[in-house]
Order: structure tokens, then sequence, then C-alpha cells
């Protein structure tokens, strides 16, 4: 429990925030909000308890302090504000007024570009899924699928062939050159990071700076459905930040709950439940481009997944 005493406190601070801006109806909000970001974000967590567990003390503390401010006010209160500002061709000034005094206009704005964001993210959760679907495995929870897929690992970059053969068909489908961009975009972030990483790492340990810029643009690639799908409950933009703040800062509790107590040794199917997730929640976001598809699907697909794996771990241990 102790493990959550600090985000206990930050969520305690959150909620009286959240009543001196509207009473108890804002109080009650943002808890769903809280809710809504720890719902989608559990295998976020576990993937996070796997890169963190290589982590020295260091970095995992810059990870929980630094990493805990660019989570909050970065990706769900600036990253928007810049994504409209950006779309709309406004001012940071303008848009951040925009925000507070005309949260609908803002919204709309922030769906216009909505498409962009479901690219990039998805892109680069995509490769997430498969670079740890093609890599060899100690343990398989899926065998048939997860062997045949070891040997397609064998050939060179196969996970970004199927990436750029993903994204042609986008490209084609939704005749959009923005579109074409930003999942390009995601491709190489994913890239750009894993690469400079690799150059790094401490046997194959993903760790230092990279890792740390690693793991948040991965926290990023989980917020956009949440930052989005938080409009539908309140406009608020401080409400939405607080919310998903909160919830932000109980994954992160999870994580270190998760790499202390090594959680993932003890249920060994964890992490690839995660990852399939993980899979899930790309194929999701890539669709979303061209339809529409409900939060309480994709949250619902990957708690569902964490919970098989959890159970066949158990079951296996005893």
């Amino acid at each position: 429990m102790r493990y959550f005493y600090f985000s206990f406190i930050i969520a305690a601070i959150g909620l009286g925030l959240a009543f001196f801006i509207d009473g108890w109806s804002a109080v009650y909000l943002t808890a769903i909000l809280a809710l809504l970001e720890v719902s989608l974000s559990f295998d976020n967590a576990v993937v996070n308890a796997k890169i963190l567990k290589d982590f020295d003390k260091v970095w995992e503390k810059r990870f929980l302090t630094w990493g805990m401010v660019i989570a909050v006010f970065g990706m769900r209160f600036l990253f928007p504000i810049l994504i409209v500002s950006v779309a709309a061709n406004l001012g940071i000034i303008e848009t951040l007024n925009i925000a507070i005094n005309h949260p609908h206009r803002y919204y709309e704005i922030l769906l216009e570009s909505e498409k962009l964001i479901y690219a990039f993210g998805g892109a680069f959760l995509w490769l997430v899924f498969t670079d740890f679907l093609f890599e060899d495995k100690e343990v398989r929870w899926i065998k048939p699928v997860e062997r045949y897929a070891e040997k397609l690992g064998k050939v060179n970059n196969i996970s970004l062939i199927i990436a750029t053969i993903i994204g042609i068909i986008i490209i084609y489908d939704s005749k959009s050159y923005e579109i074409g961009i930003a999942y390009l975009l995601g491709m190489l972030t994913f890239s750009l990071l894993n690469g400079i990483n690799d150059a790094f790492a401490i046997e194959g340990a993903k760790n230092g700076l990279m890792g740390f810029l690693y793991l948040e643009v991965l926290d990023a690639s989980f917020s956009f459905d949440g930052v989005i799908g938080a409009f539908a409950i309140t406009g608020n933009i401080f409400l939405i930040m607080i919310g998903l703040g909160i919830g932000a800062m109980f994954v992160r509790s999870l994580t270190i709950w998760m790499v202390e107590k090594g959680v993932l040794n003890e249920y060994k199917y964890l992490e690839h439940g995660a990852h399939y997730a993980i899979g899930v929640l790309a194929v999701i976001m890539l669709l979303k481009i061209f339809m529409e598809v409900g939060e309480v699907l994709t949250g619902t697909i990957g708690l569902g997944l964490l919970i098989l794996a959890f159970l066949h771990s158990k079951y296996e241990e005893r």
C-alpha cells in the first residue's frame, strides 16, 4: 500500500482543486476522468514496469518526478493546446483563451486534428507491439502465433516492413498526405528512439536518457485516447488535466509496485497480455482514422487481455 501513498495525496489535492473550480460536480467528474485514465493505461503500467526494472535508481526517480510533470502538464495540458494551435493556425495564448472560455470550440478544433493524432499514436504503438512480437522469447503465451512470429522476426526490419505496408494502405484509403506524414512521424519517432537506445544500451536494456524519452513517448501515445475521450465527460480543460493527471500518477505507482515486487516474474504472461493489448489499441487507433470506436471497447479489450494473462499465469503457477 505504501507505493500508492503519494498517489492518494496527489488525488486528494487534485480533488480539492476540482472542488474549488466548480464544487462537488467537478469532484465527481474529476474522479471519473481519473478512473478512465487508469482503466485505459493498465497495459501501459505493465510495459513501463518491464522497461523500468532495468533502470538505475537515478533514472527511476527522474521518471517519477520529471516524468510526472511531463505526463500531467505536458501531455494532458500543453500538448493538446499545441495541437489545436497548429491546426487552427492560432497563437498559444489565443488557443489557451479558447480552451478556457470556449471549450466547445476548442474541442471541435481538437477533433479536426484527431485523425493525425491517431495516425501518429497508432504507428508508434504498432511498432512497440511488433517489436515484442517478433523478438525471440524464453516464455511464450500464445505459442503457435509466437513461434511463427519469431520465425518471421529473422527477416531484417520485418516490423518496419509491415508498418510501411499498413501506412501505404492508410494513405491510399484516406487520400490525405497529412495523415501519411503523421503516421510516418510515429514510425520515425519509434525508430529513432529505439535505434539510439540500442546504440547506447547496456546488455540491450533501455536505460538513461533514451529509455526515459522512450517511456515518455509511450505514455504520450497511450494518453491520446484519454485526452480526446475526456471531452465527452467535461469541456473544462483544467478538470481534464487534474483527472487524467491523478490517473497517470496511480499508473506510475502501479509501475513501481510491479518493479519492486517482481510482479512480471511472478506472473509470466502478464507482459504478453499487455503487449497484445497494445497491439489491439494500435489497431483501434488506426481504425479510428476511418470510423468511430468507443473508448469503452478499447479499455474493455485491453483490461480483458490483462486479466486473461494474469489468470493463465496463476493457473500455470499452481
